[in-house]
């Protein structure tokens, strides 16, 4: 049965987490360049699934290299009453710390925590969704050596649990497979009618961005001619695929072949305030 394109529903599922490179604030934009219909929904570079929680297919598979945030969605797919009971335990527990010092101690404690934790084990979830919720700016980052490395947030009284959300995102879920893996193998079976976003880190502006790593491996220029190739590959086999990316002379080389659309976003995560404002960003179609 062929799905057809869905606009954005209040109702419907938000990102759980605060993702770099997450596509909440362009989703009226990239809703425009969504196909019309389509069979299956394919998202191999998932993070925080802004793209995947606007469109609440009736069938996906979704993946990403990141083993703990693939865990986090199994978990809240498949266990969603007990991830939203331990998180209510632990805002309640952070809420009662009465002044800000003792918040701080309470966090970094936490980020040991998880730290020391394997990346399948439940709590490395919770401990993810809270760490989310109560760090620096809301971003992920990890050191060379894969330890969650940001700082505390200074945050009073975040919310912590979002149950309603949780369980839309568990529902939004059901019938979807979830992988840790390359992204040529997040859409190794993708067929034709079938819907593939690709939102992969972005290549670099120029050569001291240094954004476009949000976990220990990073993603390389040869990585982009990579994908650049899967892209066609899947294009030739009759697939609808759409991808986000910078708006570079390399990015635009690369995808000369497809369709070219320029997007308009807001970048609020730097540490210099004169280099937030709004960019412009690439979105390649083959349709």
């Amino acid at each position: 049965m062929v799905v057809k394109k869905k606009k954005e529903d209040t109702k419907s599922a938000r990102p759980f987490l605060k993702w770099v490179g997450g596509k909440t604030r362009l989703l009226s934009q990239l809703q425009e360049l969504y196909p019309d219909k389509f069979d299956k929904f394919y998202e191999p570079f998932v993070g925080g699934g802004a793209v995947f929680f606007s469109l609440n297919p009736a069938k996906a598979s979704i993946n990403d290299t990141n083993h703990v945030l693939v865990n986090a969605y199994k978990h809240i797919k498949d266990d969603v009453e007990r991830v939203i009971e331990n998180l209510k335990d632990l805002e309640k527990e952070f809420h009662l710390l009465d002044d800000i010092d003792k918040k701080s101690v309470f966090y970094y404690t936490k980020r040991d925590e998880y730290n020391r934790l394997g990346a399948t084990e439940f709590n490395k979830t919770i401990l993810l969704i809270f760490l989310n919720k109560t760090c620096f700016n809301g971003v992920y980052r990890e050191n060379s050596k894969g330890g969650f490395n940001v700082p505390f947030g200074k945050h009073v009284k975040p919310t912590i649990c979002d149950s309603g959300n949780l369980m839309a995102a568990s529902n939004a879920l059901r019938h979807t497979t979830i992988t840790a893996s390359s992204f040529e193998s997040g859409i190794a079976n993708a067929k034709k009618n079938d819907f593939i976003y690709f939102d992969p880190p972005y290549h670099p502006l120029n050569p001291t961005s240094s954004f476009t790593s949000y976990h220990a491996s990073g993603f390389t220029a040869e990585d982009q001619l990579k994908l650049r190739d899967v892209f066609s590959s899947l294009s030739k086999k009759g697939c609808k695929v759409m991808l986000s990316n910078s708006d570079t002379e390399f990015t635009r080389e690369l995808y000369k072949d497809f369709n070219i659309h320029t997007v308009y976003a807001g970048r609020s995560v730097n540490s210099v305030g004169t280099k937030r404002g709004k960019i412009t960003e690439l979105v390649v179609t083959n349709y």
